[in-house]
């Protein structure tokens, strides 16, 4: 049976939602759907108008698409191991100098690897000997693109005036040159783990030190804070202000948001309450007595529109209010991961 024309001779014609559509098609509904979780919805609709637009198949083409898939999985695993340059080594003893030239350069606009990949699978306690004497500026740029669990066990491993360094440095971390983390990913490893683009890459910010110190143990963290404050005071702030934000009220244990509640003003309570989700509300309304919920939810009934920034304050109050009892030692927050309760 002839290939229908819209396949011609090959698939090198066919766009990547085109061949993404064959791919499911090939694996079926039970792992489509899997595969389906993980893209946004843009991209669920592009794959689905292609599935549709797919009747007929060639075996010749299910093939070719298959085989072109798991060869991007045999490099992206050759790349993760040791690099481009290993990848191409590899291919070249399997394939020849020629075939493994055209994968390589078909392959490699595709996939983006991520600078300092290699380090993942290098232990947190080896890396922090590896890097602890390097520069701060160094430390900050590697940590920022580690995984923020293994950049915790780093952060929390170094002294506590390079912390603080450390995590300033980060928070205000923007866009780096590729040549600079080339060369320090040379310093760091003898084979590349080098980039596929030639754009500026973003890591660092205040989001991402949050994410390193919603990890760190209590005490890390606030060595971290403490000196910020006095170094960079407005830094501080915003990294304190992301740290805990007024939705993560549910994860307070009742007795906690009990002594809360009783430090909050009533009215900034219901200004901060105007836009909150109906699981942030069930949760004080829980903890407060029937006629104090009552009066809580008329009030804010009866508010009116309001402006968004004027509830933002308000939430903040509230979280302010929460920082202040935990750092007095009142109430206990939970924080990431590996936290203990106090029993």
């Amino acid at each position: 049976m002839a290939a229908p024309d819209m396949y011609g001779d090959s698939t090198q014609d066919l766009s990547a939602t085109s061949k993404v559509a064959i791919l499911f098609i090939v694996l079926g509904p039970e792992y489509s759907a899997k595969l389906f979780r993980h893209m946004d919805d843009s991209e669920i609709e592009s794959v689905t108008l292609e599935i549709a637009n797919h009747k007929q198949i060639p075996n010749e083409v299910k093939s070719a698409v298959i085989g072109e898939f798991y060869q991007m999985l045999m490099i992206n695993d050759y790349i993760t191991a040791g690099g481009l340059e290993y990848a191409h080594d590899l291919l070249e003893k399997a394939l020849g100098a020629e075939r493994a030239k055209v994968i390589m350069s078909r392959l490699t606009t595709k996939l983006q690897v991520k600078p300092f990949d290699f380090l993942k699978k290098t232990d947190p306690s080896q890396l922090l000997n590896f890097i602890q004497n390097e520069h701060p500026q160094t430390i900050a740029l590697v940590m920022a693109y580690l995984d923020p669990d293994q950049a915790a066990i780093v952060m929390s491993g170094l002294t506590p005036d390079i912390q603080a360094d450390v995590a300033k440095r980060i928070a205000m971390m923007d866009r780096t040159s590729p040549d600079v983390i080339r060369e320090i990913e040379r310093v760091l490893e003898r084979k590349l783990s080098a980039m596929s683009t030639q754009d500026f890459t973003t890591a660092g910010g205040v989001p991402a030190i949050v994410e390193v110190l919603n990890r760190v143990d209590r005490n890390t963290e606030k060595t971290i804070i403490e000196t910020l404050e006095v170094d960079n005071p407005e830094l501080a702030e915003d990294i304190k202000r992301l740290m805990f934000v007024f939705e993560d009220i549910v994860m307070l244990d009742d007795r906690s948001l009990q002594m809360v509640l009783r430090e909050v003003d009533t009215k900034d309570l219901s200004l901060a309450m105007k836009s909150a989700g109906q699981d942030v509300s069930d949760k004080i309304y829980k903890n407060m007595s029937k006629r104090a919920a009552d009066m809580l939810r008329e009030e804010i009934e009866y508010m009116g529109p309001v402006k968004i920034r004027d509830v933002e304050e308000a939430q903040q109050k509230v979280v302010n209010v929460i920082r202040t009892l935990e750092e007095k030692g009142e109430i206990v927050v939970s924080r990431g991961q590996g936290d203990e309760m106090i029993v």
